[in-house]
């Protein structure tokens, strides 16, 4: 056995070396190249540039010795897909490079099956019972200006089910309130910003001071920035959150979360192994036992749309500003929610924290540029039906539940994303009926604006003819289907 485990020290202090090195990289640099390197690819890759798709569930050991070290996880193994994959361990690397960046702090990740997964698999750690107070009742404290899955997920799942409180911050820029809600049973604090689809957002290294001030963690779903505009880690936070399936991965191809930590995070719970590093405590030992796994597939179809994540939320970011312009200036818009907007309450605060990462360095600007994201909403001067009637209306930007895609994307959160929380739910959210949510891809904003236009058209009375179903690609089917409902 003693011949594993010096081999794999030297592998490992390689391999770390290796990682210290594209550290000192550029964004895109890292983006592009992850931890995948050269001589990984000619000694076991058959000298592949792009980083391989290991479909294995499992790895062969060379005999008993081996197997008992990798088992004991004395040296580094993909003994189960469930735990540990090589395409898997790419996305991880490059995911904690990148919100590391610039921060000089040592991180780790830990892929997860989706953005809900990551979720539970961040905050379940702490939601455990305290020996030495059996009969206290254990509470988080979280906004309540988060997407309609994480809602569900605290007060369904957590609050409801397993009776451990939710205490809800509703003016997330109130650092008192945050304070309020806090006492010796409180867990973490969590956060999404910006929020989805509200814009909500709070100064995070007051909120992380705070967490800290009580020796608790800040969580953040940083799934719309992405560390292409911010990195909540470089601002105190102890723990991010990304749902990989929207913004980072583009294509919309597959679904994907991560958990990405600081080392040595703060917590009031005695398990020194969870604090030291607590995204690869996750990987060896709840998430082994869980099993909220991410394919391989789905890690390396993400690990392709990373490459180009800082162009295209600059592209993305420039187009939505350009698209919010428009919509502030309508008759039939009553509001509109995006940060880039200087007259949003909140536009000095965000101002603060989302950058596009190197736009001091990239020629076309030399100095920090401040970017806001694919996402916006806006709220129609009328009722539900009429923003129905506009939302139907739309040629171009595509109707579904989803977000972060190359195409543009809307949805009415109010009957869709987050209608299973109730009308109480959505109130506590700010989430009126006559809101839209849209999510600019990198078409051309004229063309968004176009139809959107045309959408708001139908409030005056104009008709917008779309093409029949019967001569659209799968529409005689769509067409037939309907029939034999009716």
């Amino acid at each position: 056995m003693e011949h594993y485990t010096n081999a794999a020290g030297r592998a490992l202090a390689w391999h770390r070396e290796y990682r210290n090195q594209m550290s000192q990289c550029r964004f895109d640099t890292i983006a592009t190249h992850g931890v995948y390197s050269i001589q990984e690819a000619l000694d076991f890759n058959q000298g592949s540039i792009i980083e391989p798709v290991y479909m294995a569930t499992s790895q062969a050991y060379r005999d008993a010795d081996e197997m008992e070290a990798a088992l004991g996880y004395q040296i580094p193994t993909w003994c189960y897909a469930r735990i540990a994959n090589p395409t898997m361990y790419y996305l991880e690397g490059v995911l904690a490079l990148l919100e590391g960046y610039g921060s000089g702090l040592e991180t780790s990740c830990i892929a997860t099956s989706s953005g809900m997964a990551a979720i539970q698999s961040a905050v379940d750690p702490f939601l455990v019972a305290d020996r030495a107070n059996p009969g206290k009742k254990m509470n988080f404290v979280a906004s309540t200006q988060v997407y309609g899955g994480t809602f569900q997920q605290f007060s369904i799942r957590k609050d409801k089910e397993r009776l451990i409180e939710w205490r809800k911050v509703i003016n997330t820029t109130d650092i008192k309130e945050w304070e309020s809600h806090i006492d010796v049973e409180t867990r973490f604090l969590y956060g999404e910003l910006p929020s989805n689809p509200g814009q909500a957002f709070f100064d995070i290294r007051k909120v992380a001071d705070l967490a800290h001030k009580y020796g608790i963690p800040l969580i953040v779903d940083s799934t719309v920035a992405t560390p292409a505009l911010l990195r909540p880690l470089c601002h105190g936070a102890d723990i991010v959150i990304q749902s990989v399936t929207k913004s980072l991965a583009t294509s919309g191809f597959g679904i994907a979360g991560a958990v990405i930590s600081r080392k040595n995070i703060v917590s009031r719970i005695d398990n020194p192994e969870m604090k030291a590093d607590f995204a690869t405590y996750l990987k060896l030992l709840p998430n082994r036992d869980n099993g909220p796994n991410l394919s391989p597939m789905n890690a390396v179809m993400a690990l392709n749309d990373i490459r180009t994540i800082r162009m295209r939320m600059d592209t993305m970011s420039k187009s939505t500003m350009k698209v919010a312009g428009f919509l502030n200036d309508h008759k039939h818009i009553e509001r509109v929610e995006y940060l880039g907007l200087k007259n949003h309450p909140l536009h000095e605060l965000a101002s603060r924290y989302l950058f596009l990462v190197d736009s001091e360095h990239d020629e076309q600007y030399g100095k920090p540029v401040n970017r806001y994201g694919h996402l916006m909403s806006f709220l129609i001067r009328g009722d539900a039906k009429m923003t129905r009637e506009v939302f139907n209306a739309f040629t171009r930007i595509w109707r579904a539940t989803d977000l972060g895609r190359i195409k543009s994307v809307a949805t009415i959160p109010a009957i869709s994303t987050h209608s299973q929380q109730g009308e109480e739910g959505r109130k506590l959210a700010g989430i009126p009926s006559n809101l839209i949510r849209l999510c600019v891809g990198v078409e051309h904003p004229d063309d968004i604006i176009r139809d959107l236009d045309t959408a708001l058209g139908v409030l005056d009375g104009k008709k917008v003819y779309v093409s029949a179903p019967e001569f659209s690609a799968g529409g005689a089917s769509s067409a037939r289907l309907r029939k034999d409902c009716q």
